[in-house]
């Protein structure tokens, strides 16, 4: 006797992770209710009671405020609102393709469309589905399918047909082709589970190449229901089994070839027990026992190895991934990207192919975690590579300050900056590049030692030197640029006006007498300059700040002439007179004569520093810039008569 044992055998990625959640629930406080069977498997219900997982056919069963598991197959979007409206904590185990159906039923249904169920009707699943529409039909087969499509008014209906995931995959090509020949308003959903599909096929290769065939699985499972029927046209002996103890009143084939496989809901240990039973009976052509044989099969990845799988879930934590074996895959968030900015939301979805190296098998917890940043590495070496020999511009994401430089990470890769290649000033702190994108030259690499290093200065060096050159051939006297504040001294500032640095003196910043350069602008400051000399073989440049059209004497000539009476402030006595401020940056003086229409001995004696009087302006002398005021004009009127 030969027995191969299908690679695809029992729990599917949604029932294991099911379990594995009731189980850790269950662990950290005592009990969890599940809201119905977790899984169609008697067996394993009974083991998680045990533990404290408790079923509940009906919500009244459940006490407010209770734990609660949502089972795999999925529930009506009223038992969620229920559940909140009873305070409970919700712990959703629903099969991520499950959620995908109910997501596209709800869409579907909202647009007005009729909702087409291939499945079998009362079926957990696909009364789940039904609570997340509106107006739906089951089709459980062929012939259901035909008397559809036959009433006259679904032939113009719209229509959304999706299937339950356990669904024969012929019977839904049968189904399908039935219905779109007939109904001409329809949207097709193809929504059996991949690992159905796959447990399925194999089991109809087995089947055709075998003498018997054991299907092991619970007589209410969906899926363990259809390999049998899949095993029964193909092969005239099949026994259906629910664990190692029916093995004891079947008729086992003693000569030729038996196939065994189980349903997504048959746990690993009933399995195991039925292997034990089988290695007493017969041994393996290759010598080994069933027992071992079915052990390889259990047999899940090495560490470090490279490998291809479908997203299945995402959650705040990690990223479920389907590897078509028998252990849970996840990848921490940790482990998607060393880029800080990583966006998991935009970037990861159910359904996605994604690959990443094995970091850990936990044969215990049945767990595999593997990491997308490790396969991210290995082909961002290549790209690091030929950019070095290239010597091309590489972008990355600064990750980390350290006390030597900082830290990017371009393709998976950290590459390390030192501070004097950062370009960050040394009175300023190299933090200001964390979490920014930057651009850089690979400069030196070990992939033996796993060092990189890069350089942000020599790309800026370049384009300085790039725009130094277009700066130099345009430049005349009278051009304007934007610049950036470089430095301050006591007699003027320094501004880059794009790769050049150019002076403007103390006396070009402000049109008032400054003590300091600090008092009209600061470092890093964006200003609009323009060039008032040039010296092209000593590479020199002095720039204007301040602008004619600023300047105070233009704005004092531009709203007051002679014999116009300003209101002026007092700013300071002198023995002859006080001066006071007729605009910004513009001052007069009232003679101690023109102060009153007597004679005063200071003119404090009349008036206040910080007073706001009338005066009249009596003279301007524009070669001088000074202005000339009168109160006692004011006083005296038409009498007035200078002295």
């Amino acid at each position: 006797m030969s027995v191969t044992v299908a690679k695809t055998a029992g729990f599917c990625f949604g029932v294991r992770r099911a379990v594995d959640l009731a189980e850790q629930q269950a662990g950290k406080n005592g009990m969890i209710y599940a809201y119905g069977e977790i899984i169609h498997n008697m067996h394993e219900i009974r083991r998680l009671e045990a533990r404290g997982v408790r079923t509940a056919q009906t919500l009244e069963e459940i006490p407010d405020g209770a734990k609660v598991l949502i089972r795999a197959h999925g529930v009506p979007r009223q038992v969620y609102d229920t559940l909140a409206a009873k305070h409970c904590e919700v712990f959703d185990a629903t099969c991520p393709f499950v959620q995908k159906i109910h997501r596209i039923v709800d869409q579907e249904s909202r647009d007005g469309r009729l909702i087409v169920i291939l499945g079998s009707a009362g079926h957990p699943e696909v009364v789940g589905i039904q609570g997340w529409c509106g107006a739906s039909v089951v089709l459980e087969g062929e012939a259901q399918a035909r008397a559809f499509t036959e009433q006259p008014e679904m032939v113009d209906r719209p229509l959304a047909v999706v299937a339950q995931t356990t669904v024969n995959r012929a019977i839904w090509n049968i189904s399908v082709g039935l219905i779109k020949k007939r109904c001409t308003n329809l949207k097709i959903f193809d929504t059996i589970c991949k690992a159905t599909d796959e447990r399925q096929s194999e089991a109809r290769l087995l089947a055709g190449a075998s003498d018997q065939m054991i299907v092991i699985g619970d007589k209410k499972s969906s899926n363990t229901k259809r390999l049998y029927e899949i095993s029964r046209s193909l092969c005239s002996n099949v026994l259906s089994i629910e664990d190692a103890a029916e093995l004891t009143t079947q008729e086992l084939c003693r000569d030729g070839r038996v196939g065994i496989t189980a349903g997504a809901s048959t746990p690993a240990w009933i399995i195991k027990e039925v292997s034990n039973m089988m290695s007493e009976e017969t041994k393996i052509e290759n010598g080994e026992d069933f027992a071992a044989m079915l052990e390889e099969s259990f047999k899940t990845l090495n560490t470090g190895e490279k490998v291809t799988g479908t997203v299945v879930a995402v959650s705040t934590t990690d990223v479920q991934v389907d590897l078509g074996v028998k252990h849970t895959a996840y990848i921490p968030i940790s482990e998607l990207s060393d880029d800080p900015n990583y966006d998991v939301a935009a970037n990861i979805h159910p359904g996605d192919e994604i690959e990443a190296v094995v970091v850990r098998v936990n044969d215990g917890e049945g767990t595999v975690t593997l990491s997308k940043k490790r396969v991210d590495q290995l082909k961002g070496w290549e790209t690091i590579e030929k950019a070095h020999e290239e010597h091309t511009v590489v972008e990355g994401t600064i990750v980390e300050e350290n006390r030597g430089g900082v830290v990017a990470t371009a393709f998976g890769v950290r590459v390390f900056i030192p501070a004097s290649q950062t370009g960050v000033p040394k009175d300023q702190p190299m933090s200001q590049l964390v979490k920014t994108k930057q651009s850089f030259y690979i400069t030196e690499i070990n992939r033996q030692r796993k060092r990189v290093v890069g350089s942000i200065r020599q790309i800026q060096q370049e384009a300085r030197k790039a725009a130094a050159e277009k700066i130099w051939s345009t430049i005349e006297v009278g051009n304007e640029y934007e610049g950036t504040v470089k430095s301050l001294t006591s007699y003027g500032a320094f501004v880059d006006i794009g790769g050049v640095d150019g002076m403007v003196h103390i006396s070009e910043l402000s049109w008032g007498r400054i003590k300091h350069p600090s008092e009209v602008v600061n470092v890093g400051d964006k200003v609009k300059v323009f060039v008032i000399g040039l010296d092209k073989e000593n590479k020199k440049i002095s720039l204007g700040y301040k602008r004619e059209e600023d300047n105070p004497w233009n704005v004092f000539k531009s709203k007051y002439s002679v014999g116009d009476v300003a209101e002026v402030k007092i700013l300071k006595f002198m023995p002859f007179g006080a001066f006071a401020e007729i605009v910004p940056g513009v001052d007069g003086l009232i003679h101690i004569s023109q102060i009153a229409d007597h004679r005063i001995a200071k003119p404090e004696d009349e008036l206040e520093v910080g007073q706001m009087v009338n005066a009249k302006i009596i003279d301007i002398n524009d070669e001088k810039k000074k202005v000339s005021l009168s109160i006692r004009a004011l006083l005296v009127g038409d009498e007035y008569d200078e002295e």
